[in-house]
């Protein structure tokens, strides 16, 4: 038992130091970090300069040391890239001559050490001439030859730095001048001549192209770097040809047709082609005796066309002959011309614009793409391209300016008949317009206005206008806005206060921003015209009706009408005073008996008369009746007593109410004896002769009561002698 327990125990302290010992492995092991094993080892032999290799990764995650152990004279031979070249920490080693021999057959391998430990890579093999890398030779001609037409002769040196042993093969290289699209030729030159000569054919007529080469040994595979770039010209040929299209104007009052013609140089024509002129003949259809013909040197001319089908043919020409014959119809004026594009859009991509459309008529495979700028004037230029075989167009960018509106129109073309277009508008880019609305309110009213604008002038745009947007705000007030359409050109804004200022303006927005415009002011109205004329009419039909009220009532009781506007005047002749001296004061007095003792004698003396004792007082008492009386009676005695020449006298009286005359001229009397007794006093005389001069035809018109003598008694004694005087 107690051996037993030894073992026991001398197992247990066995793995107990076992598995410390694994475990202190184990996290020496984690703890290590050896550096990563170098992979895609590359080589490559600059002829007679160096040998280079390259492997991954370029950077470790700590310190690393790399070597590289090459063997070479087909494995008799082997050393290790010098220290200097194979800087820490990059993965690249070079080989410099005198070690480097060629051809040969070279094995690589590539060590990476660090502070944790080293690790090797593969052994990878290499052979020289595979991998060898020369310089790149250099062209000094690019030029055409005379006779030969569309072709290049490229003249260059074979680099210097190449084994003349090896043939070298070369990769030509060339382009058009205006293209970033390059094209590539591969030939091998056998021979180990200085210079080297090759043919390049099948180029356009007149046309720069430009030229690079490069070349390598045959069994190598890098090739050198490209030359220096060489520009060359082919020769001048008769011209290519040329696009022939047209612009359609209204016809004139005397029936001739405007019609455009445009051309220019077609599709695939070189691009240094210079034609010297132009020749145009043209006439109707089926009938070629009447053929007109027209040269020019513009690339435009403006033809005047009857209503019928025309023919127009175009040939450009230089000095060494004619282009083909361009032909386009013009339909008669009445010629319905087919429809076939369903849709179209417009779409930007990165550096392009592109257009695609739909067609129902499938027969349809040809198609003329015109564009040109939406400006307020005229347009002066248009473009035009054909398409053939698609159903899109694209155009770049560079060719189009930012923040212009183009129309873009598509017309089908079905062998010489030229359809109905379809036309939209695209912008390449969009600002934000360069001026706002020109605002106006018109309509004010008590709590509305309404608010009109002008369109920005297409020019100043910039871009589609989405929408209007009007801001308008009162004195000290909340600013308010309202946003419409961009086909909306007025708006009327309800709900203002009365009798109130406010600001306002138009912002024209576009997807790049808005731009606000002119900002006015105006002051809504402290009552309406409706008012206004609801108050009048109000007015007007109340007093319309208080007439009419009162004219039936006049009909009805025109005496209380009378009395109403006319009232009566009191007359004297009835007051109650006549009443207060007896009966006696109610005879009537006779003005003629009145007037006989005023009468002269026949020698113009007045006869001697006695007044009454109570003639004065009578005279005084009832002064009023006495003018009435002597005013009736007068009136009927007529004219008798009028002086011819005489003018009128008024007498006044402190006493008596002052009445004006009514005319200021009266036929003058006859001329008569005052009348005064000769025994009345003096006193007596003037009351007297002013009671004569007071006569009525004086004081008032015929038949006009006085109202001011409504009991307007006056009193005033006279003093008369005590004894009248005798009679002559």
């Amino acid at each position: 038992m107690p051996i037993f327990m030894k073992r026991l125990s001398l197992c247990v302290c066995v793995c107990t130091y076992i598995c410390i010992y694994i475990f202190m492995y184990v996290c020496l092991f984690v703890y290590l970090v050896l550096p990563a094993k170098p992979e895609n080892i590359s080589c490559v032999f600059y002829y007679e300069e160096n040998f280079t290799c390259t492997w991954s990764p370029e950077k470790e995650a700590s310190y690393t040391w790399y070597k590289v152990k090459r063997t070479y004279s087909y494995g008799y031979k082997s050393d290790v890239c010098p220290a200097d070249n194979s800087t820490r920490g990059n993965a690249s080693c070079s080989f410099l001559p005198p070690t480097i021999t060629n051809p040969d057959n070279y094995t690589i391998q590539v060590e990476a050490q660090n502070a944790d430990g080293i690790i090797k890579s593969d052994i990878t093999h290499w052979n020289l001439d595979a991998i060898m890398k020369i310089e790149p030779p250099e062209i000094f001609s690019a030029k055409s030859v005379l006779g030969i037409k569309r072709m290049l002769q490229i003249k260059w040196k074979r680099p210097v730095l190449a084994p003349l042993s090896s043939s070298l093969k070369y990769t030509l290289r060339f382009r058009t001048i205006n293209s970033a699209y390059w094209m590539e030729v591969n030939f091998t030159k056998e021979d180990i001549d200085r210079d080297e000569t090759y043919n390049l054919t099948g180029l356009r007529a007149f046309t720069e192209y430009v030229i690079a080469l490069r070349c390598a040994p045959a069994e190598s595979m890098f090739w050198s770097g490209w030359s220096q770039e060489k520009v060359g010209t082919t020769e001048e040929e008769a011209p290519y040809g040329l696009d022939l299209w047209r612009v359609l104007r209204p016809a004139k009052v005397d029936g001739r047709r405007p019609v455009q013609l445009m051309w220019k140089k077609a599709s695939g024509a070189p691009v240094l082609e210079k034609a010297l002129g132009y020749n145009i003949w043209y006439f109707p259809e089926n009938n070629t005796n009447l053929t007109e013909t027209v040269n020019t040197t513009n690339q435009t001319h403006e033809l005047y066309l009857g209503g019928k089908t025309h023919w127009v043919y175009v040939i450009s020409y230089n000095s060494l002959g004619e282009s083909p014959v361009a032909t386009l119809r013009i339909p008669a004026i009445d010629e319905k011309s087919f429809q076939c594009i369903e849709a179209m859009q417009a779409c930007l991509t990165q550096d392009q614009l592109v257009v695609e459309w739909q067609s129902s008529v499938p027969e349809v495979d040809t198609w003329m793409v015109e564009w040109f700028p939406d400006l307020d004037s005229k347009p002066s230029t248009f473009s035009w391209e054909s398409v053939s075989q698609a159903r899109n167009w694209t155009i770049q960018k560079d060719e189009l300016k930012p923040f212009w509106c183009y129309n873009i129109s598509v017309y089908p073309v079905l062998g010489d008949r030229v359809g109905q277009p379809y036309s939209i508008q695209a912008y390449i880019r969009e600002g934000i317009p360069s001026v706002g609305p020109v605002t106006e309110a018109d309509n004010i009213g008590v709590k509305t206005v309404t608010i009109t604008w002008k369109e920005i002038p297409k020019s100043q745009r910039n871009g589609f206008i989405r929408n209007y947007t009007i801001f308008y705000q009162a004195e000290d007030g909340k600013e308010f806005s309202r946003t419409v359409n961009s086909n909306i050109l007025q708006y009327g804004l309800e709900s203002l206060t009365r009798k109130t200022s406010y600001t306002l303006q138009v912002m024209a927005s576009t997807s790049a921003g808005g731009k606000n415009g002119t900002k006015i002011n105006f002051k809504t109205l402290s009552i309406s015209i409706l008012e206004i004329f609801f108050i009048t009419s109000l007015v007007g039909g109340g007093l319309l009706i208080l007439i009419m009220l009162t004219v039936v009532y006049g009909l009805k009781k025109p005496n209380k009408l009378k009395h109403l506007c006319w009232p009566d005047v009191p007359n004297p002749a009835e007051s109650s005073i006549a009443t207060w001296h007896g009966d006696d004061f109610k005879d009537k007095l006779n003005l003629k008996e009145f007037d006989d003792p005023m009468n002269m004698e026949g020698d113009g003396a007045l006869k001697p008369y006695s007044a009454p004792s109570d003639f004065i007082d009578k005279l005084v008492v009832n002064f009023e009746n006495f003018l009435e009386e002597v005013s009736t009676e007068e009136l009927g005695k007529g004219q008798e007593n009028i002086l011819k020449d005489e003018k009128n006298e008024y007498v006044t009286s402190p006493y008596w109410p002052y009445r004006p005359p009514i005319s200021t001229e009266i036929p003058q009397r006859k001329p008569q004896h005052s009348g005064i007794p000769e025994g009345t006093s003096s006193e007596t005389k003037e009351q007297l002769s002013s009671v004569q001069s007071l006569r009525p035809e004086h004081l008032c018109e015929e038949g006009e009561p006085n109202p001011y003598l409504k009991n307007s008694v006056m009193t005033r004694e006279f003093v008369t002698s005590e004894k009248p005087q005798d009679e002559a």
